[in-house]
């Protein structure tokens, strides 16, 4: 066994979002706090008292910015003037958007001509909603009056800009500010220290700078665990932990150190917010919020951080731990391996007793050395079951690695006392008769048991015959084998005391099969005999009320029930030998059936009445059908791509929707959109729908499409039945069955057509159109057996080639095969091969597939077979004998002259008689074409005088063998030599 990849660990993509997400809130909350313009940018200015931030509210909670005294404010660059402003303008319109500003502009000292220039500066660079100016004029007498004079002439230029108040002392501003909301140098008591300020937010912008290089790092590391790619090398896995644990622990040591001086400065908050008056701390309320949310949201990033970090580590530690138990699982399956080969060198026995014993003595030290290995193994599959009951990611690949030990062990250990033990066969076979025995014993008892009263009713008599087959399938194989086949596998084990308990085993069984066939013969006759009595009743409203959608509310009340079975094997699954050949799905259907109807009336209009009955029945379940199918395409496939159902679809669901649902589409689509007019257009002659179908007879090829992919639909359904998305659905749609329970509607629907045809073919004896109605059930029952083979020609396996090029499936089955070569030594080899191969044959319309049945064995193991493939004989040159002396279910299949035979034994008579036909009608038609062939080729030769006329060789006309009828030919074939077909054909078959 190859070394393989390891399983690498899934990402923890759930933690890397919720890192991501906490980081974006963390951001959102920063823009709170930072503005565009840093106090680095403007400090200068700050310090110097150009304009302040008191904190002082005016009218509608305007925001107060005070420009005091300044003798060097003319001096002042604009773009510096301006970057202040908005600096100053930015602090609370982050907290509130929209808010007014109200200016003090202090010149009481100043000159009229500087308080001019001043305006004019500010109503060219403010920023914000200005929604006053207050102006503190000159204090000196002649000042003030020019200051008066000159603010009367130049009043209408300032307010067409901006609103604008001469006050002449501090007692005027008092009318528009309130006492408290201005600070002592204008006679209010608002306790603003311009210094302190500066330093508090130089802190929070030094802090918010901290928490954003925090933040992105944080994120920029979970981004670098979250595209980790991973070494199959152990020692670069050890080295990426320990790089990431030590950036893990710089950066938690980098947090903890900006949450010290985040928890720092908000205790200095804190402590100015309870020294100050609540509607004059208003600006440190605020501040000291933000604040509080930013810690609390840098802490939910942390934990976060934490968590995916967690969930990041362990996975590396057992990605670790999953290559190193690779490592030791690799040498110890090469250690087991190389015992395994040396066991197979010792011979079973010597030519003498001394060469005897010196075998004995090899497998003994042989078992001692294997003993030490196994041991080994055995810790090693204990270290394996300890790392899954760790949770370990990879914990089914490590249980299977266990597994593999195991069989392995379990291989050399049976392979070194099979050494040993030379002879247990005889137990083998007395516990296969005994299980013989017992099962013809409870053949009897169930025949006896079975109650002859409830075999009066249909019902009862087609009970006890699925009762009956149902116990025929789980017949013994030792059963089937044959009593000469038996004596051959058991022959150095075999005693006279065995060979007549073989016999008598065979008798018994032969008597109880009698007893059944017999029994089965009388129910189905009691089967077809019940027929439910039609009486008189009065019609029903020509126009009965609908249905109720399905689509809102499928509750149908119908009055009968019907019961079929459809075979879907499904591709790539075995079952065990006991399990029937192919999947049973059961489907029950709620339809009300032609033959229940209460309507008769003697004559000719009692047939028309019923026809019409069944007729208007096939057209109101196709309605139903339809609305079922649109039911689950809008109610579960197209709610996969509603996104407000999106965090209920699993993730690894969301591009299945195609496997879940096949080809369900295009089923709705011609049934809505063609074949359901169709129906309606037949509801006076219901003759005419035998044409509908045979018209449509290609569209109903989808059905196959659909029957193929449900084994993966059906796989993919059980894995996510539990989904919350399906049971969303369901309770939305008022459905009470679930979503698998109408994905099996197409197959139901597809059974239900032909008992429908079958129903009105029996009232339309003697009508025109009789001929169409039955092509029509043919070709439904052509389609059925076309859906059944084709499922289970998916389940070949290892054909070196395509499949379709062979043509279409006609005919599949299990049959017994023994084969021989016309050379000599080979013939006497395959000669003494009295054991039948069991193969299973897959007759194309140009080759014929021999395989073997693959069926895999314990609780778990599916019940549906696959194929394997061993021998392809093209059409072209195969020829047939019909009957074989000894044995009437026998015939032959000769390949290229005879020079392979192979004699086929099938089930019953009647199988061998169908698969005849069939190669008969193949090998016509490749005669018939052959002589058209010929006779064109002739023509041409005959008209270019070029080259002598063919003729037909031996081997291309039919002929008659001693033993019954031959035919067939070995024509030429340019392609029975190609690349594909050498690599398919096979020494044995």
């Amino acid at each position: 066994m190859g070394s393989a990849s390891p399983q690498e660990p899934e990402k923890d993509m759930e933690g890397y979002y919720n890192l991501l997400q906490a980081g974006s809130e963390l951001e959102n909350t920063l823009q709170q706090v930072t503005v565009p313009v840093s106090m680095q940018e403007v400090a200068g200015y700050i310090e110097k008292q150009l304009a302040y931030l008191s904190g002082g509210r005016g009218e509608d909670s305007s925001v107060i910015i005070t420009l005091p005294e300044c003798s060097a404010f003319s001096d002042i660059p604009e773009e510096a003037l301006a970057k202040v402003l908005s600096y100053l303008t930015l602090i609370p319109r982050t907290r509130q958007p929209g808010v007014k500003f109200i200016i003090i502009l202090d010149r009481r000292l100043d000159t009229w001509a500087s308080i001019k220039t001043a305006l004019a500066r500010i109503a060219a660079s403010f920023p914000g909603n200005l929604h006053l100016v207050l102006v503190l004029r000159p204090t000196s007498f002649f000042q003030r009056t020019v200051t008066d004079l000159g603010f009367r002439f130049s009043q209408e230029d300032f307010m067409l800009k901006m609103p604008v108040v001469m006050l002449s002392s501090v007692t005027d501003l008092l009318r528009y500010i309130d006492e408290n909301q201005l600070t002592s140098e204008f006679g209010g008591t608002l306790d603003y220290c311009h210094s302190d300020w500066i330093v508090l937010r130089t802190a929070i912008e030094s802090f918010a700078v901290m928490v954003k290089d925090i933040a992105q790092m944080l994120q920029a590391f979970g981004t670098e665990l979250a595209e980790t790619q991973l070494s199959e090398e152990c020692s670069a896995v050890e080295f990426l932990l320990l790089s990431h644990t030590e950036k893990y622990r710089r950066l938690k040591d980098a947090i903890r150190s900006v949450m010290r001086e985040g928890r720092q400065l908000l205790s200095n908050l804190e402590t100015s917010r309870k020294e100050g008056d609540a509607d004059t701390c208003w600006d440190m309320t605020q501040d000291w919020d933000t604040m509080q949310r930013l810690l609390a949201q840098l802490t939910d990033m942390e934990m976060a951080f934490d968590g995916f970090f967690d969930k990041h580590h362990l996975k590396l530690q057992q990605y670790l731990q999953l290559l190193r138990y690779e490592h030791s699982f690799q040498e110890m399956e090469c250690s087991l391996e190389k015992l395994r080969a040396q066991e197979r060198k010792i011979s079973i026995t010597g030519e003498s007793l001394s060469q005897t014993e010196q075998c004995v003595r090899e497998l003994e030290s042989l078992e001692k050395r294997a003993q030490e290995e196994m041991s080994q193994a055995q810790v090693l599959i204990l270290h394996g079951h300890q790392l899954a009951a760790g949770h370990h990611y990879a914990m089914a690949l490590i249980i299977q690695r266990c597994n593999e030990l195991r069989h392995q062990c379990d291989t050399l250990t049976s392979a070194l006392n099979t050494k040993r033990k030379s002879l247990t066969q005889a137990q083998t076979l007395l516990s296969r008769l005994e299980e013989a025995q017992r099962w013809c014993d409870d053949g009897a008892y169930l025949l006896a048991n079975q109650q002859v009263d409830k075999f009066q009713s249909k019902d009862g008599a087609q009970a006890a015959l699925r009762d009956i087959e149902k116990f025929q399938e789980a017949a013994p194989p030792l059963l089937g084998a044959g009593v000469d086949v038996l004596f051959l596998e058991y022959e150095s084990v075999l005693t006279p005391c065995l060979q007549a308990h073989i016999e008598n085993t065979f008798q018994k069984h032969s008597s109880v099969q009698a007893l059944i066939q017999s029994r089965q013969n009388c129910l189905k006759k009691l089967a077809d005999k019940h027929v439910r009595p039609i009486q008189l009743v009065a019609p029903r409203p020509e126009n009965p009320p609908r249905a109720k959608s399905p689509l809102f509310s499928p509750k149908h009340d119908f009055n009968s029930s019907l019961k079929f079975t459809f075979d879907l094997p499904l591709p790539g699954k075995r079952t065990s030998r006991k399990s029937p050949n192919s999947r049973k799905i059961e489907v029950i259907h709620d339809y009300q059936t032609a033959s229940s109807l209460p309507y008769s009336i003697d004559g000719e209009d009692s047939t028309d009445l019923l026809k019409r009955h069944v007729m208007k029945e096939l057209i109101e379940t196709e309605r139903i059908y339809v609305e079922e199918l649109l039911a689950v395409l809008l109610g579960y496939r197209a709610e996969m791509d509603n996104p407000s159902l999106a965090p209920l679809l699993p993730t690894s669901l969301c591009n299945k929707r195609d496997v879940l649902f096949g080809n369900l589409p295009d089923i709705y689509n011609f049934h809505s959109s063609v074949f359901l007019q169709d129906l309606e257009s037949c509801l006076e002659s219901p003759e005419a729908v035998g044409a509908c179908f045979l018209e449509r007879k290609d569209h109903f090829h989808l059905y196959e499409c659909y029957c193929q992919n449900k084994p993966r639909s059906d796989s993919l359904w059980r894995q996510f039945s539990d989904c919350p998305f399906f049971q969303e659905c369901q309770k939305k749609l008022e459905h009470k069955l679930a979503l698998d329970s109408y994905l099996l509607k197409p197959v139901q629907r597809l059974t239900k057509y032909q008992l429908l045809l079958k129903e009105l073919l029996k009232y339309s004896s003697g009508c025109e159109r009789v001929s169409e109605l039955q092509g029509a059930l043919e070709a439904m029952l052509d389609l059925l057996k076309s859906v059944n083979d084709s499922m289970h020609q998916i389940a070949i396996t290892g054909y070196e080639g395509d499949l379709s090029n062979l043509g279409r499936v006609l005919m599949q089955g299990s049959f017994s095969v023994w084969i021989s070569h016309k050379k000599g030594p080979t013939r006497v080899k395959e000669l003494a091969r009295f054991k039948p191969m069991q193969r299973h044959l897959f007759l194309h319309e140009h080759a014929l597939l021999f395989c073997k049945r693959r069926d895999e064995h314990g609780e778990n193991a599916d019940k549906t077979p696959s194929y394997s493939f061993k021998h392809c004989l093209k059409m072209s040159a195969v020829g047939i004998t019909e009957n074989v002396k000894g044995d009437v279910k026998k015939f032959e299949i000769w390949y290229s002259g005879r020079e392979e035979v192979y004699v086929i034994q099938a089930p019953t008579v009647e199988v061998k008689i169908a698969w005849l036909n069939e190669i008969r009608k193949i090998l016509t038609n490749q005669q018939k074409q052959l002589k058209e062939e010929l006779c064109h080729s002739a023509a041409v030769s005959e008209q270019t005088q070029m080259s002598p006329p063919l003729s037909v060789s031996k081997q291309q006309r039919a002929s008659v063998s001693s033993e019954g009828t031959e035919s067939g030919h070995s024509s030429p074939d340019p392609f029975s030599c190609s690349n594909q077909h050498q690599l398919n054909r096979r020494s044995e078959c």
